[in-house]
């Protein structure tokens, strides 16, 4: 059933197939990313699948799981079928890519702790290149390496430190496209103790520099509030706890400071929050999976799929929106069980990951379309409405979601390290809740990616074939054919990079249609607070900021992240980089499919 040699063999074999066809309705530039990375093909590299193939294929791998709790697959894979092709949420791109196929690796993300060993860094790196071959995403942490010109069995000034561990990997990966179709994502974290901190800090104002990581530094409140009391702190070797230097906190700060300022990275992780919400007090977070949003012990690793937030709306007979609070607890104990299901049909690529993995059984279930979803509920992003909004959707995901996950437990048994954790009741994954980048994915989805505002209304971008395309968000578009205005005034509104000062368009109409750059930084710092509240792990999402914003308000805005209890947070200040990837349709062409493309912003 897994192998079909032309489309006529496998359509027969899909329920409802025509039905399905005609409910997705994909545009030329969602189809072609389509053939580029997803579709299935033979081996003489014909595609044999369309999308209704796609969603079966996966829908029907996913629930072989349930032979080994004596369900019935055959009634798991039309749900989740009927979902897939319903567009009520949408897997991470290597469970799309590679699910019913020779290589079944479906993890999004891993984290490795790099040891401070010559032939066990070459190891993981060894390690990691196979993860990536597959398809997947690494964090790596590595606080643990001994700092620049330190001593090796004796002989001294001649350790190479971690940023040139980094070097070393960041060469390695640039050699790999991701299961063959896309370029890897990495996080490297080093925490802000370490002696060499200040060159990680400083690692990216060279252009091209660490190109396949974003970098993140782990940040305590013992720093914190060195830096608030202007006090010294100390930088701690590694090798052997020693206080290699005393230096003073807020100069340190600076430094980080001005160079997220400048370049967008390092990117900060307050590790101790993370570490205080971590279910296994035993035990310490290091890093974080490739972009920052899920807390990953080593060799640990975890799937993603996202509830396309659009879908949980509902029309009332006025024609406005409201939120379908049934379908969203419905949605949530679905995704849970196709994540759980993930767990199992996943093909590791070592016994240590499959040990580890499953002993926690963590999953990442998110959400995607958000900006989309205030849009038709006419809600300004940022405002306290859909502060509101976030509180409603959050609390029905969080609820339903441990619900769920409880559920199964009790059919299928906890997680097996669940008396080491902090849960009081039987739990099938020890976290559950993130909130991921969803680059191509919400461009199969057809709607606004994560929980990001739409970088821009309308971007021109060029297919495999050549082609070139204009796409326009779809919310907006239709509100602007709605408006009683001209031609000419609709197209100017279509094509504009930013409405705010068309002095001749409707007030409430500019406040809802706002772009990322149009949302100011607070706004931003409020829409990530409010759903970090009710998310299990972490948040990827970028903070832009104007071009013009000072470093001093740099600072400010990570501040009041801390204060809010933010997990993390990354900024972006809008040009300040050579490879900016998101730009509007008047800066330049987004010529390429790059997954995760928020997130290579910064």
């Amino acid at each position: 059933m897994d192998e079909f040699n032309e489309p006529k063999d496998y359509e027969k074999n899909i329920p409802q197939y025509s039905e399905y066809k005609k409910l997705i309705d994909l545009g030329p530039v969602s189809q072609d990313l389509l053939k580029k990375r997803y579709l299935k093909r033979d081996d003489d590299g014909q595609i044999i699948e369309d999308i209704v193939g796609l969603f079966y294929r996966v829908a029907h791998n996913v629930a072989q799981a349930e032979q080994h709790y004596k369900g019935k697959p055959e009634d798991t894979e039309l749900v989740f079928f009927h979902h897939l092709c319903s567009g009520d949420f949408i897997p991470a791109s290597p469970i799309l890519m590679n699910a019913g196929n020779k290589l079944q690796y479906l993890f999004s993300d891993h984290a490795l702790d790099v040891p401070d060993s010559l032939e066990d860094i070459f190891e993981v790196l060894k390690m990691a290149a196979t993860i990536q071959q597959h398809g997947g995403g690494v964090g790596f942490n590595f606080s643990k390496i001994r700092p620049l010109h330190d001593s090796v069995q004796g002989m001294k000034n001649v350790a190479f430190g971690p940023l040139n561990v980094m070097k070393i990997f960041d060469t390695s990966f640039s050699a790999i496209i991701q299961g063959g179709r896309r370029v890897g994502a990495n996080m490297a974290v080093l925490h802000i103790s370490h002696p060499d901190s200040l060159y990680f800090i400083n690692a990216k104002k060279e252009f091209g520099v660490l190109q396949n990581f974003n970098l993140s530094l782990a940040i305590t409140d013992e720093f914190m509030e060195a830096v608030k009391n202007d006090t010294d702190f100390n930088l701690i070797n590694p090798r052997n706890n020693a206080v290699v230097k005393t230096v003073r906190a807020k100069e340190l700060y600076d430094k980080i400071i001005e160079n997220a300022w400048a370049t967008g990275d390092p990117g900060i992780i307050f590790i101790d929050e993370m570490n205080r919400k971590y279910p296994f007090k035993k035990e310490h977070i290091l890093c974080t999976g490739s972009c920052g949003q899920y807390e990953l012990e080593s060799f640990e690793g975890v799937p993603y799929a996202h509830i396309n937030l659009p879908k949980i709306l509902k029309q009332k007979e006025n024609g406005e929106f409201t939120i379908d609070e049934d379908k969203l607890k419905y949605l949530t104990h679905i995704v849970v069980q196709f994540l759980d299901d993930v767990i199992d049909m996943h093909k590791y690529i070592s016994p240590i990951f499959e040990e580890k993995s499953k002993r926690v059984r963590k999953i990442g279930l998110g959400v995607l379309g958000f900006a989309d979803l205030l849009f038709a509920l006419k809600i300004p992003y940022g405002s306290e409405k859909s502060l509101q909004i976030i509180e409603q959707i959050m609390t029905i995901i969080r609820d339903e979601s441990r619900k769920a996950s409880f559920e199964l437990a009790l059919k299928r048994g906890s997680f097996p390290d669940h008396e080491k954790s902090s849960w009081n009741q039987p739990m099938r994954h020890a976290t559950i809740t993130s909130i991921a980048p969803t680059g191509s994915t919400s461009m199969i989805a057809q709607t606004s990616p994560s929980i990001e505002p739409v970088y821009a209304f309308s971007f021109t971008t060029t297919t495999s074939e050549g082609k070139e395309y204009t796409i326009l968000n779809k919310s907006y578009k239709e509100a602007v054919d709605d408006l009683p205005l001209d031609k000419n005034q609709k197209i100017q509104l279509q094509f504009a990079d930013s409405i705010q000062k068309i002095e001749w368009l409707d007030d409430d109409f500019k406040k809802i249609f706002k772009t990322a750059m149009d949302v100011t930084p607070e706004e931003h710092i409020k829409v990530l607070a409010t759903f970090q509240k009710f998310v299990d792990n972490s948040i990827s999402k970028t903070i832009n900021l104007p071009h013009e914003y000072t470093q001093q308000q740099v600072a400010e805005i990570i501040q009041q992240a801390y204060e809010l209890k933010c997990k993390g947070i990354t900024i972006y200040r809008d040009g300040c980089r050579e490879d900016q990837v998101l730009l509007t349709k008047t800066q330049t062409k987004l010529s390429a499919f790059d997954e995760d493309e928020e997130e290579k912003t910064k």
